[in-house]
């Protein structure tokens, strides 16, 4: 459809706002355009939908920074809504799109002072202190919130990468677990506490990240990270069996280190990716300990 939304009736944009609404279609200058051209001026037409089209302009002024459309959606919803927690959300969200964190902060604890099972507002809290960089105050906040909520795979993500920031690898691999508890079929989560697991070290975290490495190439023969993971701890361990005597386990991770190295070079050449190659050759510079 052509940008010239001037030429569309006022049931057309109210359709093309809702469609957006309905696919999860941000469009965020887009739909200031419609704002500026159709609804601004004719705001209460839009029925059982105002409250929903004044939601979606507030968030599309956010994103592209125009605060004044913002400030008047928000006062509009308050007037309508003064007490709602959904709308005090949108006053924090603008005081935290103009870095007034303090702001912001006070607003979201009021909210969670009058409703602790408010998650969104608490996510919201964590999210301002990570951008303030305050990662302790973060993570403190984070645990307290998978204490009430410990079925949110999308925290324990999140907290897995604060730790990691603080380098408490131990509490990453945690959270990691915790994912792969909810997630047992996803490879990436297997291939994520694999990569933890090798950046810690030592013999019994790499037999473990060799196993999660395995088990995400089983859900994902594609999955070239994953390969070039196996390579490298496969690899590790060849060093350290050779020197401990222990032929059993030397001959196991010799095996998965030819194969993961057979596997990139197959890849390699069924991919056009121009980043393919270089992985590959890289991985055959590389000498295999035998």
């Amino acid at each position: 459809m052509a940008d010239n939304y001037s030429e569309l009736s006022f049931n057309e944009a109210k359709d093309l706002l809702r469609q957006w609404r309905e696919n999860n279609e941000r469009k965020s200058d887009e739909v200031l355009r419609v704002w500026s051209v159709i609804f601004e001026h004719g705001v209460k037409k839009l029925g059982n939908e105002k409250h929903l089209v004044l939601e979606q302009v507030f968030y599309a002024a956010l994103d592209c920074h125009y605060y004044t459309v913002a400030s008047y959606c928000s006062l509009m919803l308050q007037e309508e809504f003064p007490g709602s927690f959904r709308v005090a959300r949108h006053v924090a969200a603008l005081h935290e799109a103009q870095e007034n964190y303090e702001e912001a902060l006070n607003t979201l604890n009021n909210i969670i002072r009058l409703d602790e099972t408010n998650a969104a507002a608490r996510k919201r809290v964590v999210a301002i202190l990570k951008a303030q960089g305050q990662i302790q105050a973060a993570i403190k906040e984070l645990v307290d919130y998978l204490k009430k909520f410990m079925s949110d795979v999308e925290a324990w993500q999140e907290l897995s990468e604060l730790y990691l920031q603080v380098q408490e690898y131990a509490r990453a691999a945690f959270c990691a677990e915790e994912l792969l508890l909810h997630q047992p079929h996803n490879h990436l989560a297997h291939q994520r506490l694999a990569d933890i697991r090798y950046t810690m070290g030592g013999v019994e975290n790499m037999e473990l990240a060799k196993l999660y490495y395995c088990k995400a190439l089983k859900l994902n023969p594609e999955n070239m990270r994953a390969l070039l993971g196996l390579f490298l701890t496969t690899n590790n361990l060849l060093t350290h069996y050779k020197s401990s005597g222990n032929s059993g386990k030397r001959k196991e991770a010799w095996r998965l280190c030819q194969w993961a190295q057979a596997a990139t070079a197959r890849q390699t050449r069924a991919r056009p990716e121009p980043n393919a190659a270089p992985l590959a050759n890289a991985m055959l510079q590389l000498a295999i300990t035998d």
